[in-house]
């Protein structure tokens, strides 16, 4: 029996592949043709499903809100009933903390109520609402994961264009805002999804999954700074003026806009309390050890 895999073509899958070949894991890739006409037939030999596949959120907001209904909810509802028709016993469905908030108010726990704003969020619950309404047979689990912000090699975003910034010896200019967010080393979702499908012993249900401390935007920039051997570089601009700036940014399209802004500088804290009590353990990697990783990553795609 092998792990059948969609969207491995993506960052995280293309980290999780080689990580579950180390676990002497075998693995199956479904192609998006075989993923859009998913069937009993097309599951055949899979013990796991693992569902990376999905619309991710689009920064840019050209893409309609068709494409992610389409991909986040009803692919995942096809390849769902194709799982409860199979002999796999475990569907592993990565969703996104955004299904259940844009922004956080203390701590984002699996207990809040869902209300998100955005279409990316609301298509990633729909799917979640799918799967948990579907009765389950007893011999099946599903684990629905909801990582936060996931990094490390092959990420591609704003934490990339902070480090181009340190890189390049510019000072961080948003020092002023004092903020605390969760991120997620790919190191450590590997772990979990590992866990997941060797362990017999999970419940099914909704996972928050996020590294065990959270950090401000100026600790990233120190551990960015220090993975190039250099010194923090930390503006304390009035948080006032930065929002103007932010405004024009949008008009001209420049680096620095609103949406950009409060991605960088927004608190949006994820308890894994949960996860980590299921599994009984930490996770493996830290927070300032996992972007010292995802750092040395990038310095290697430079080379």
């Amino acid at each position: 029996m092998s792990n059948l895999i969609t969207g491995a073509s993506g960052f995280v899958g293309q980290n999780l592949i080689p990580y579950l070949k180390e676990e002497k894991l075998l693995n199956r890739l479904l192609s998006r043709t075989e993923l859009i006409n998913a069937n009993v037939k097309s599951l055949a030999g899979a013990s796991t499903i693992v569902h990376l596949a999905g619309k991710a959120h689009d920064l840019k907001n050209v893409a309609s809100p068709d494409e992610y209904y389409y991909t986040n909810y009803e692919l995942t509802k096809q390849l769902y009933d194709a799982f409860l028709a199979s002999d796999a016993k475990k569907f592993i469905f990565v969703s996104s903390v955004k299904a259940a908030a844009d922004e956080v108010k203390g701590i984002l726990t699996e207990s809040h109520t869902s209300d998100p704003k955005t279409i990316y969020g609301k298509s990633k619950l729909m799917a979640e609402q799918y799967i948990k309404n579907k009765p389950l047979p007893k011999d099946k689990s599903y684990y629905i994961l909801r990582p936060c912000m996931i990094h490390g090699p092959g990420n591609k975003g704003n934490l990339n264009l902070l480090y181009k910034l340190v890189e390049k010896g510019i000072p961080y200019p948003l020092a002023e805002f004092d903020n605390k967010r969760s991120f997620l080393s790919i190191q450590n979702f590997c772990f979990v999804v590992s866990a997941l499908i060797l362990r017999d012993d999970i419940d099914s249900g909704v996972y928050n999954i996020s590294d065990d401390e959270p950090l401000s935007t100026n600790e990233v920039v120190e551990i960015l700074s220090s993975s190039l051997n250099k010194k923090a570089k930390l503006w304390h601009i009035p948080s006032r003026l930065i929002k103007i700036l932010s405004l024009i940014g949008d008009k001209l399209h420049l680096p620095l806009t609103t949406e950009r802004l409060q991605k960088l500088t927004e608190s949006y804290v994820v308890s894994n309390q949960k996860i980590t009590a299921a599994l009984n353990k930490p996770m493996p990697v830290s927070a300032k050890e996992g972007l010292r990783l995802t750092a040395t990553s990038f310095q290697n795609s430079d080379k």
